[in-house]
């Protein structure tokens, strides 16, 4: 419904009789109250006006009230949504005009009147049953509206989860327009004093109920929002089909370069949601939220019990939510009318009091005090010290939350440097049963993940093989749902690629079983022994200083220097055993979706810990003691790594203590390459060579691998990391000329390796064409699975034209399968091929400098046999 102003709304009641023969009056009075009621010179002139033009004012109001109850209240039973529009508008301005009636009361040295409370009955309710001054101010600002002075909000168009493109254009920020509802209206019991408004349309969201019908259902969850779209001193409120308003609370988190609000938790309360039902919400730019005057008092005062125990060797420890109440310095999460959070750290301890040596507890409390009993427990269990000497322990361990058993476990193998959490209800009755979906098509076009293929539909089958994976595998601590426990795995995977299969599954489709393998992995993410927390600050360890420079986790250092460089106890690695290795050439992005869209404490810190842990592989010289570079890693270690230490420092919150250091870490890689690639420039390719101190040397590489580095760079750009881009434009001419430089055949522009050189220590070929001949020129030619082939005729690949039959035909008897015409090898037809692997660099290349680029994406969008990526949508990314 189109906004109403209160002139529309005038001129929409002219027909009736009260208009006929006193609208022409009043609107040509509008001229004389404006130009002559306001601006005479004696006062008492004025206040006579005024007192003559209120009691027209109140005739009207009557007259109309009668109207509307005759022709709509007798007849349906309620009141026209428009015209009720009319009233809360004028409800509106009726509270914004005691100010102005004070201020000219006091010209005349009459007393000022104070503003009243609103009532907590409908607007039109209380319209009507107000009297005296409320009555007289609120038709004196409808008059003053149909002269000029009243208006409604600007119409802003729902943005639908199916019609959002990759043409989304953020939508400037401008002052919201308010559009009022009674802060007591019916649903909203959060006792915040201000009314909702609603201005310009973000995005949307959707509710879907799990289970029976639900009433007063909380939620939160994370919304990441385009740079320029929401101002910080700006808040959010959700809109239903019907014109409701919903009150929400936004956090925000973090911000763009602009100051804009780049990631915003947001909680709410639906008042109901019938049983399976899912609900669309509009998300729109409000006033900003009230904060909250609870404290950690309060949430000890309310009966909200936990407690987590332990045995370990014999010995009983246990920590609980009282404990943790004495936290002298608690972490204040989310702050508002709807939700509290607070995150509270504790040691464990046994019965004398003595805390256990390795293990630590905090328990993360999301509250929603105005609801009964509605909070959620996050309790996490850590062994990640870093300056103490670790192991493993094994442990039987019971969970509480509200006085009963939420997990319980014999035998626990907690690994060294890992961790867990678990969560849960205080009252299981009432557990929300609702999962939020995010406008996937939105989220894509912040450019805060990668552009993937709108038109893939993810298969159904392959949901419900993750879904039976997920219900049948053991979940909960120490376990790591979909993901390869040996990262180093070789071949192709759901797990690797710029985000997991499952995340961008849920991106493309919202399906609950993609996010249950997406949220399976996060939690099982805490399982890697690569959690290092500074025992001084309580963070994720951070190098950036004397004392931790030169620190380590490789296992050839553990025997070098004295301390900070971690080790096993009494240096024994029997005693810290694990049963899953990480891998920066292998590793998979685990905790970032699944942060920006929970908004959790637990998945940050599992980025954080990720990003802050992966440089540390090797000897100090090689990270630039404390510098966090990654130069030394694998070629698609690189790339990874990359990602994931820009993902931390583009989400991580403004304010917290390691924003700046995983910016400075990003600056330093990128200054690392910059120096070395863009203004060295070691060769014409485009192509990562091993060149810069302590770099990772190479003569050779795997193309796809050397893609996977061009794309980081690309996404680091998309991020807004304004370094990468000169990167990029060095980078991607890499890709660009395998699929369009003159002498080079694009059907071979992904092939499994490429080398660059005659041999070590030998200039870089200079051209494509070089390239070309050097690997494809020779009598023999290796086919997509590596055997080597001669043709019977002797004919050379290299002779053929490029992307022919004659071509297709060579291919035929090199592969022993029919090949088409424009078929790329590299195991082109698959998901995983590489070619595949190669399209995330062609498709960031659209937006570099590069020469080409966009023909090259076109040669490729234009090939044969493109994959089935509805199984597998992870290296789907197109340009923008």
């Amino acid at each position: 419904m189109l906004p109403i102003t209160l002139t529309s709304a005038i001129s929409a009641w002219s027909s009736t009789k009260f208009f006929h023969l006193y609208g022409p009056l009043a609107m040509n009075h509008c001229s004389i109250f404006n130009s002559f009621g306001f601006s005479i010179i004696k006062p008492i002139w004025r206040l006579t006006y005024s007192h003559l033009f209120m009691a027209l004012c109140i005739c009207s109001v009557v007259f109309m009230w009668k109207q509307i109850e005759i022709e709509e209240n007798q007849k349906t039973g309620m009141m026209n949504q428009g015209k009720v529009k009319f009233f809360e508008e004028t409800l509106y301005l009726a509270n914004q005009l005691p100010n102005f009636m004070n201020s000219q009361m006091k010209t005349l040295n009459i007393p000022a009147v104070s503003a009243e409370t609103i009532s907590a009955l409908h607007p039109a309710q209380t319209l009507v049953r107000s009297t005296g001054t409320r009555i007289v101010s609120a038709m004196c600002a409808a008059m003053l509206a149909a002269c000029g002075g009243g208006g409604g909000d600007p119409a802003s168009d729902a943005v639908s989860l199916a019609k959002t493109t990759t043409a989304f254009a953020p939508k400037p920020t401008s002052p919201t327009t308010p559009t009022p509802v009674n802060p007591a209206s019916p649903g909203d019991i959060t006792g915040a004093a201000a009314p909702v408004v609603a201005g310009a349309t973000v995005t949307n969201f959707r509710l879907q109920n799990l289970g029976n019908a639900q009433t007063n259902v909380p939620f939160t969850f994370g919304q990441v929002i385009a740079a320029g779209t929401m101002a910080a001193s700006e808040g959010l409120a959700a809109k239903l089909p019907d014109g409701t308003l919903l009150r929400l609370q936004s956090d925000i988190k973090a911000t763009h370069a602009d100051g804009t609000v780049r990631h915003v938790i947001i909680s709410g309360i639906m008042p109901s949601l019938a049983a399976g039902a899912t609900q669309t919400l509009e998300l729109v730019k409000s006033n900003t939220p009230e904060r909250s005057t609870e404290s950690v008092k309060s949430l000890t005062n309310s009966g909200l019990s936990s407690k987590v125990t332990i045995k370990v060797e014999g010995v009983e420890y246990s920590a609980s939510l009282v404990d943790a109440f004495a936290d002298p310095a608690p972490t204040r999460w989310l702050s508002g009318k709807i939700a509290n959070e607070w995150l509270l750290t504790t040691p464990l301890k046994n019965a004398a009091g003595i805390a256990h040596p390795w293990l630590t507890a905090r328990f993360d409390v999301r509250w929603y005090s105005s609801l009964s009993k509605q909070a959620r427990v996050d309790v996490v269990v850590e062994n990640d010290k870093t300056f103490k000497a670790a192991r493993t322990l094994t442990y039987d361990v019971d969970v509480e939350v509200g006085g009963r058993s939420i997990y319980s476990k014999i035998g626990l193998m907690h690994y060294h440097h890992a961790r867990w959490h678990k969560s849960g209800w205080w009252d299981v009755k009432r557990e929300p049963a609702v999962h939020v979906q995010h406008n996937g098509a939105y989220l894509m076009a912040t450019k805060a993940v990668s552009n993937y293929d709108r038109t893939i539909v993810p298969a159904e089958d392959t949901l419900a093989i993750l879904d039976k994976q997920i219900r049948e595998s053991e979940t909960g601590p120490m376990t790591i749902g979909p993901v390869v426990s040996y990262m180093g795995t070789a071949g192709g995977r759901g797990d690797i690629g710029p985000l997991p299969m499952w995340s961008a599954m849920y991106l493309l489709s919202a399906d609950k079983r993609a996010r249950d393998a997406m949220m399976a992995a996060a939690d099982g993410s805490g399982t890697w022994s690569i959690h290092y927390r500074d025992e001084n600050t309580g963070q994720p360890v951070r190098t950036d200083n004397e004392a931790n420079k030169d620190i380590s986790t490789h296992l050839n250092m553990s025997q070098n220097g004295p301390l900070p460089v971690p080790r096993c106890a009494n240096n024994n690695g029997a005693l810290c055993i694990t049963h899953h290795e990480a891998d920066t050439a292998h590793q998979p992005s685990l905790a970032y979706l699944p942060y920006l869209l929970t908004g959790d404490y637990f998945y940050l810190e599992e980025l954080q810990f990720w990003a802050s842990s992966n440089p540390l592989g090797t000897s100090s010289g090689n990270h630039g003691r404390g510098q966090g570079l990654v130069r030394w890693q694998q070629l698609r270690g690189q790339a990874w790594s990359l990602r994931t230490l820009g993902h931390s420092a583009y989400i991580t919150p403004d304010v917290h203590p390691l924003k700046g250091y995983f910016n400075k870490q990003v600056d330093n890689n990128l200054d690392f390459y910059h120096e070395t690639y863009v203004v060295g420039n070691p060769n014409k390719l485009g192509v990562y060579d091993g060149s810069g101190s302590n770099a990772f040397a190479v003569n050779g590489s795997a193309a796809w691998q050397d893609d996977f580095l061009t794309w980081s760079f690309g996404y680091l750009a998309e991020l807004g990391f304004t370094k990468a881009t000169p990167i990029l434009n060095w980078k991607a001419k890499y890709p660009v000329g395998r699929m369009t430089a003159p002498g080079y055949c694009w059907i071979q522009g992904g092939p499994y390796w490429l080398n660059f050189r005659d041999a070590p220590n030998t200039p870089i070929y200079d051209s494509f064409e070089t390239l070309y001949k050097a690997n494809f020129g020779g009598p023999s030619f290796s086919n997509d699975d590596g055997e080597q082939f001669i043709h019977p005729n002797g004919i050379k690949f290299i002779d053929l034209p490029c992307g022919s039959q004659a071509q297709a035909d060579y291919l035929t008897l090199a592969n022993g399968y029919t090949w088409p015409a424009g078929f790329m090898t590299g195991y082109s037809g698959t998901a995983q091929g590489y070619p595949s692997n190669m399209q995330p660099a062609l498709a960031v290349a659209t937006a570099s400098s590069t020469p080409n680029a966009s023909q090259a994406w076109a040669t490729f969008a234009a090939r044969a046999g493109k994959p089935d990526y509805t199984r597998a949508p992870q290296w789907a990314i197109v340009p923008r």
